[in-house]
């Protein structure tokens, strides 16, 4: 049976992009027949290595200027350039991501969803979600991906999924608490919903030796990601042990204040943003420490690759994601915002360097948890399940819809 994943951009360096290629290389691994589709394409080749049996193609290359293959028509690229440059009519404006769609990407995403025939697809975003419920033939056993809490979400993409979900197969969830969120929101008629975290990236995770005065964080630079509480907090343990650094990898558009922020409080030998890294494992694998600081999670996967390396975290017990990843004995989670408990348990790990290691190991046993071989068993367990449901196929794709037109 042919899996399909349909990812906003395969060829970005992200969270979502980084699992969802795990889950791919896995099932490939396993002997799967598995497909990404990206819906853009902004560098000629992924960031994050496929599997050799994963194939990957592009419904929109951005590498061209105009949007389109050099080989069209001069009408065609003009067309398709001025449908790129409208929003979307098809996806919900409350979507986060809304910017990244356009009428040309309606047009490119309907074709391709109506065209599949059999086999699963498995959608990863809200926006997906919603086109595949709409458009995908009843033969698709269709699968939405919830990477983000439900409770992120506006009132208004609220409002869609309650409309358009009951349509899917099957709905997967980070966590239990969203996974109960999602059962009291869709009610009975709704999608089967089912709790699969994210997997490790494939192999034997580097150790960390535990003795580099480094503490370590990751993730997009957004207010939701708490790196400016966590540079707060980490400005009592740098004059408490000045040869420690703290070092944030990744990117985003916060990144100029969280410098401000570094510089205010004279933080500038001591915090460090790395900028986004295709090999954050390697990164991980030289702290000593790894801290989260997040207002809110959709899981915290960072956590479970910290613990994976050995390396002992320390944690916002922010919804929703990090109190289902710590569990006692693997790791210190501290009340939401609260950057003194945060800085005192910080300091403990630094000034205990046993205590250190004890939570290091544990942490390294828990994160198995999370191995890919044990998430792609659940997910073919899922897809088996769906595929032998009498009776299965929902009126997805049969409803009229108004046909999408050129207007020139």
């Amino acid at each position: 049976m042919k899996i399909r994943f349909l990812l906003l951009n395969a060829y970005a360096v992200g969270g979502t992009v980084r699992t969802v290629v795990n889950q791919a290389n896995a099932l490939a691994e396993a002997g799967h027949d598995v497909e990404i589709t990206s819906v853009h394409r902004h560098r000629p080749a992924p960031v994050f290595a496929l599997h050799g049996r994963v194939r990957l193609r592009a419904l929109v290359d951005d590498t061209a200027a105009t949007g389109t293959t050099t080989s069209a028509s001069w009408p065609r690229r003009r067309i398709e350039a001025w449908l790129g440059a409208r929003p979307s009519q098809l996806v919900p404006a409350a979507e986060v991501k809304y910017h990244r769609f356009s009428r040309l990407t309606d047009r490119r995403l309907v074709r391709y969803l109506r065209s599949l025939d059999g086999g699963v697809l498995i959608t990863t975003r809200p926006a997906l979600n919603l086109l595949s419920a709409r458009f995908t033939p009843a033969s698709v056993i269709g699968i939405g991906q919830e990477h983000l809490h439900h409770a992120h979400h506006k009132p208004a993409l609220d409002q869609q999924i309650g409309l358009w979900y009951p349509r899917l197969d099957a709905l997967t969830v980070l966590t239990e608490a969203d996974r109960g969120a999602y059962t009291a929101r869709l009610g009975s008629d709704g999608p089967r919903i089912v709790g699969i975290p994210n997997p490790l990236p494939a192999g034997s995770p580097t150790r960390s030796t535990l003795d580099r005065p480094l503490v370590l964080s990751a993730g997009r630079l957004v207010k939701a990601k708490g790196f400016d509480s966590l540079i707060e907090a980490f400005a009592p343990v740098a004059e408490a042990h000045p040869d420690w650094q703290l070092r944030i990898y990744g990117s985003g558009p916060e990144r100029d204040r969280l410098r401000a922020l570094i510089h205010r409080w004279h933080l500038y030998n001591h915090v460090y943003l790395m900028g986004s890294t295709p090999h954050l494992e390697a990164e991980l694998a030289k702290a000593s420490v790894f801290a989260l600081a997040s207002r809110h999670e959709g899981f915290g996967m960072v956590l479970a690759e910290a613990m994976s390396h050995g390396v002992p975290p320390v944690s916002f017990d922010c919804p929703h994601g990090p109190r289902e990843i710590i569990t006692g004995g693997d790791g210190l989670l501290i009340s939401p915002g609260d950057t003194r408990a945060l800085t005192q348990a910080v300091t403990h790990l630094i000034e205990r360097p046993t205590m250190r290691a004890e939570l290091g190991e544990q942490a390294a046993a828990s994160a198995l948890r999370y191995r890919p071989e044990r998430i792609r068993a659940q997910w073919e367990t899922l897809i088996a399940e769906l595929a032998a449901k009498p009776g299965r196929e929902r009126p997805r794709g049969r409803r009229r819809h108004r046909t999408l037109r050129v207007v020139r």
